[in-house]
């Protein structure tokens, strides 16, 4: 199954993509809905409508499928780390610590766009896309729960859609010095879609040790820059998300991304394997495939200068009043 959200002269409606048309949830049902319920809910929701007339999908513009709770953004491709390691202090190589966990940041839910939706990225000279997948959580058992497992964690995958963590390089390398972040860095935008596709329908892409073993691609105008199959991961996906849930909760509608692919995920790490590739400017088009999910592809729009603030005043104040 896919499941969408989507816009039309009409309204907004969330449904599934079935074939070549959108058929909206029954009763006003929202994503969000949905995946309170879970998988087997959506299943049967799927049977009473699949083979309602809907709407062309070319008639539709598609949103991003879901609303997140939360967005957790883990770094589990140890070539991405290699990469970008070099790119910021031209040396590379892994920290030790990379391997004894999957390490996350939080990033911001307020600025999810869309397929298609075009990027206001901020003023920076080193714009950077990220091709990622993502798990969408769903109702399970044991979901909301601290500490799963990995066996549990797993029946709380509801899906998988694309996502890419846009990311201002030079901003993001400022604030890391400070030992904090990234975040302006990177919260002015996330592009997720095209759609949620269920996790039984990728069930054949998992090998024997449960890696998700699709195909992702990523292209700049047209130009295919980087390639990898997702189960080059450190960590299968469910272990993010058992991770995630330590001394900590998951619940329905929180999206995990799984950090950048290698082999080109980013450009940040082809800067760190020395090939000479330009930043994003405004208007370059950025367009990610990933096997078994779709396309997701967004064009970069003009910087937005924000006012300026001053730096930190002097610690000349007194202590006392």
């Amino acid at each position: 199954m896919r499941i969408a959200r989507w816009e039309t002269s009409a309204g907004r409606a969330d449904g599934f993509v079935v074939d070549d048309r959108v058929v909206p949830f029954p009763g006003g049902l929202t994503v969000a809905d949905v995946l309170a319920q879970g998988l087997d809910a959506a299943r049967g929701i799927y049977e009473r409508v699949k083979g309602s007339a809907g709407t062309p999908l070319a008639d539709v513009r598609l949103l991003a499928p879901v609303a997140p709770a939360s967005i957790r953004d883990f770094v589990a491709f140890e070539e991405h780390v290699e990469g970008v390691s070099a790119s910021v202090d031209g040396e590379g190589g892994v920290v030790p610590e990379w391997y004894e966990a999957p390490t996350f940041y939080f990033t911001n839910p307020h600025t999810v766009l869309g397929p298609g939706a075009p990027v206001a990225p901020p003023v920076t000279q080193r714009l950077d896309f990220e091709l990622e997948i993502a798990v969408v959580i769903g109702a399970a058992p044991g979901v909301g729960e601290t500490n799963l497992t990995a066996a549990e964690a797993a029946s709380t995958v509801f899906g998988y859609t694309i996502m890419n963590d846009w990311s201002a390089r030079d901003l993001q390398a400022r604030e890391m010095k400070v030992r904090l972040g990234p975040a302006k860095g990177k919260d002015f935008g996330l592009s997720l879609g095209p759609w949620i596709v269920t996790a039984d329908e990728l069930e054949s892409y998992l090998d024997d040790d449960g890696f998700l073993a699709v195909r992702a691609e990523a292209w700049v105008n047209d130009r295919l820059v980087g390639e990898d199959l997702v189960s080059n991961m450190g960590w299968p996906l469910p272990e993010l998300v058992a991770y995630a849930s330590r001394n900590s909760r998951v619940v329905p509608g929180d999206v995990l991304g799984s950090g950048t692919v290698g082999n080109g995920g980013c450009l940040g790490e082809l800067w760190g394997r020395g090939v000479d590739i330009p930043a994003l400017q405004t208007g370059d088009v950025v367009r990610m495939a990933v096997e078994g999910i779709g396309e997701l592809t967004a064009a970069v729009g003009p910087q937005v200068a924000a006012p300026e603030l001053p730096p930190a005043r002097p610690r000349s104040r007194a202590r006392r009043r």
